[in-house]
């Protein structure tokens, strides 16, 4: 028998949400429901932000500092940074990255000195409502370069039902499973099905979650602490 041959099978906005209600047994017939719908979807996503480490979401961007500026607003998307480096030399044979530590809040408070200058060897992530500020320390003596891992905000699904949603295609299983289970929390004649449909999203999410895990080889070496 032959095969199709191609593996480019996806959903659009309209096909989610018609596929989300026909799992809790109701028709979908358009208007409100399609809006009701859409602000579930954008609600599901924001959910999956707080659960974890997406890494479809992890995405790479960079800083140039200035000598005497210890803290720069970044832009709204940008929800936490994972990791960063001091890069030196940027774009030459040489180059080269010297790896920052992230400190807490209660670390950065208790530096004695906030405004000694030198080359940045920390960095503290402060969280607002209006977006992230990374702040460095030392203050930069002189222009550098930061080179970071961020976490990208997951894009709203937008009003065209013609519209796919941002993320990989393995994760719409999970997708319509919860908005299904959310549709279904919404009027009283689908809460006998909320049991079931939170059964089904909960192994779709943990199906997805293990599927986009971090595959690299972890190496743990025997240290051990010298006892006085």
């Amino acid at each position: 028998m032959a095969t199709s041959g191609t593996n480019s099978f996806t959903l659009d906005l309209g096909d989610i949400i018609e596929e989300a209600y026909e799992r809790t047994g109701v028709e979908f017939r358009g208007g409100y429901q399609y809006k009701t719908a859409r602000r579930s979807l954008d609600l599901l996503m924001l959910e999956w932000q707080n659960r974890g480490l997406n890494l479809w979401t992890v995405k790479n961007a960079s800083q140039n500092l200035t000598s005497g500026t210890a803290s720069y607003p970044l832009t709204g998307e940008k929800l936490d940074i994972i990791e960063a480096v001091l890069r030196q030399n940027t774009g030459s044979a040489d180059q080269s990255d010297l790896t920052m530590r992230r400190v807490s809040v209660s670390e950065y408070s208790h530096i004695t000195n906030k405004l000694t200058q030198g080359r940045p060897i920390q960095f503290f992530v402060d969280q607002s409502s209006s977006g992230i500020t990374l702040t460095v320390w030392p203050v930069p003596d002189q222009a550098y370069t930061i080179n970071y891992y961020y976490l990208d905000r997951i894009e709203d699904s937008g009003k065209p039902a013609s519209n796919t949603v941002d993320m990989p295609v393995r994760y719409l299983p999970c997708l319509v499973a919860g908005l299904a289970y959310y549709l279904a929390l919404k009027t009283p004649e689908t809460a006998p099905m909320v049991p079931a449909l939170k059964a089904v999203y909960d192994e779709q999410w943990s199906l997805a979650a293990d599927a986009s895990r971090e595959k690299a080889s972890l190496f743990i070496q025997p240290g051990g602490y010298n006892i006085v």
